[in-house]
């Protein structure tokens, strides 16, 4: 994902990649290269001491890295009080259509019954389930709840294995993990005689370059945290 973003930032007229720093590496490079925005692109354990550091030192942050809970999130928004004209993008999923997959089954949960999560990655992701299963649950059963939709049937009484996957917000997510796969979801929605799937498919990296590209280009007029990129996108909703 680094590389990629590093080539489609480098590729894009209006910007220009002026440090490229990597695990180990100081942060200290990114000020003393001028850099006026940040793509972080790292895993959970450095992920929340680089949006600090960048919020510090008035640099805007596009990241896609995972474990972004309500206690990060929190933090960051605290933070940026003392910084109000730096914006911070944080999103599960930069693919504009995962993003839209995500929204439009947010919109559909209150008119089914039931509803289910499978997300299926490559077996070298590190955390289950992914962001982007993680967002879409909450937003499926934030939806859920407003419209005083019941939750969805489940008659089962052992599960000794867990089978039935995590349970987030009252929504089952399955995680698949298999070699050849890259970044694939399908939300199941059921009602008595009819299902509705909503399935999106990223089979390369370069899927979530545009939205890199679109966080990077606006996060500057948005200042403050704005969790998704869904957030940038004009959805009507």
């Amino acid at each position: 994902m680094g590389s990629q973003a590093v080539s489609a930032v480098g590729n894009a007229e209006d910007m220009e990649v002026v440090a490229q720093i990597g695990r180990g590496d100081s942060l200290e490079a990114m000020v003393d290269a001028g850099a006026t925005h940040m793509v972080d692109l790292s895993v959970p354990s450095a992920t929340a001491d680089n949006v600090a550091f960048a919020i510090e030192h008035g640099i805007h942050a596009v990241v896609g890295a995972t474990g972004w809970d309500e206690e990060r999130l929190a933090s960051v928004r605290e933070q940026l009080e003392a910084k109000p004209d730096v914006g911070v993008l944080i999103a599960p999923n930069f693919a504009l259509g995962a993003v839209l997959a995500a929204q439009f089954a947010a919109q559909a949960a209150p008119y089914f019954e039931s509803v289910e999560v499978i997300e299926m990655h490559h077996p070298d992701k590190v955390d289950a389930p992914s962001g982007t299963a993680d967002r879409t649950a909450r937003m499926i059963a934030e939806a859920r709840a407003e419209a005083g939709t019941a939750p969805s049937p489940d008659a089962t009484e052992t599960d000794p294995d867990g089978s039935r996957g995590a349970v987030i917000d009252g929504v089952n997510v399955h995680a698949v993990r298999l070699r050849g796969l890259v970044a694939h979801q399908e939300v199941l929605l059921g009602s008595v005689g009819e299902m509705l799937t909503i399935r999106h498919d990223s089979f390369d990296r370069v899927s979530f370059m545009s939205g890199v590209l679109l966080g990077l280009r606006t996060v500057a007029q948005r200042p403050g945290l704005t969790h998704g990129l869904e957030g940038y996108l004009d959805l009507g909703a």
